[in-house]
């Protein structure tokens, strides 16, 4: 498109490192403009926007810690008058660490909750609400995890807030349609998380049904996917190599 302002907008929560900058550089390469959200990594979501930006790309950097639902809202806010529309929402933001059982307590389930499951209700309610009044409506997918079908140990607070993904993004599915479109990823092993041991990474690979590791860009090409495909909603997508249904490893 000659005109920057026809091509549709698309938020990316936790959009600066890891998975999310796969997506972000993803759908720049399709041709979005790029709203990139970052709390603790907002100096690596600001390098990103200036390497796009010396790309011939449109991006910018916006910063909120989504455990507050003002600053959330407000970043919503922010990202659209900026490029004057929202289009679609990627919530990819998410917070991940060990948590035994025997050590985890009501603050540790309460903090994953807060940044795991109620930032994406807040994000995809405030960003659904405003594509729904579009002419052109718009589409949403949320990350979530493969594991929830079948959770490892000491991960407890992390996998209950996950779990909560596959039931909103069916809520939000109906509740928005049909302006809005509503889907999610569960990712498989595409990017082993620091500190994982040899063995474990073993054991990961060794349970899928392709016997390998996958990558970040299967996840962002699947996003990709259920962005554009405009039949498809409601759908909880597992980009796993067939982990779900694997053997346990």
């Amino acid at each position: 498109m000659s005109d920057s302002r026809e091509k549709p907008v698309v938020l990316v929560t936790g959009g600066a490192v890891r998975v999310g900058s796969v997506i972000v550089r993803e759908l720049v390469a399709r041709g979005y403009r790029i709203a990139i959200h970052a709390n603790t990594s907002l100096d690596d979501a600001q390098a990103l926007v200036e390497e796009l930006s010396n790309s011939g790309h449109e991006a910018a950097a916006f910063g909120a810690d989504l455990r507050n639902e003002d600053a959330t809202r407000a970043m919503i806010d922010r990202a659209r008058r900026h490029f004057g529309r929202l289009d679609a929402l990627v919530n990819s933001a998410a917070i991940w660490s060990p948590t035994p059982l025997e050590t985890v307590g009501a603050d540790d389930v309460r903090r994953f909750f807060e940044v795991n499951a109620l930032s994406t209700f807040i994000c995809c309610q405030h960003a659904g609400l405003i594509m729904a009044e579009q002419e052109g409506g718009g589409a949403i997918v949320n990350i979530g995890d493969w594991a929830i079908a079948r959770p490892y140990r000491e991960h407890s607070a992390y996998f209950v807030s996950k779990a909560t993904i596959p039931t909103m993004t069916r809520m939000f599915a109906v509740e928005l349609a049909p302006r809005v479109r509503v889907n999610a990823v569960l990712p498989g092993p595409v990017m082993m998380p620091e500190g994982m041991s040899e063995a474990e990474k073993r054991r990961a690979i060794a349970g899928t049904l392709l016997g390998r590791a996958g990558k970040p860009e299967n996840v962002a090409s699947a996003v990709a996917f259920l962005l554009e495909n405009d039949f498809v909603t409601g759908v909880c997508l597992p980009v796993d190599g067939g982990r779900t249904i694997g053997e346990t490893a």
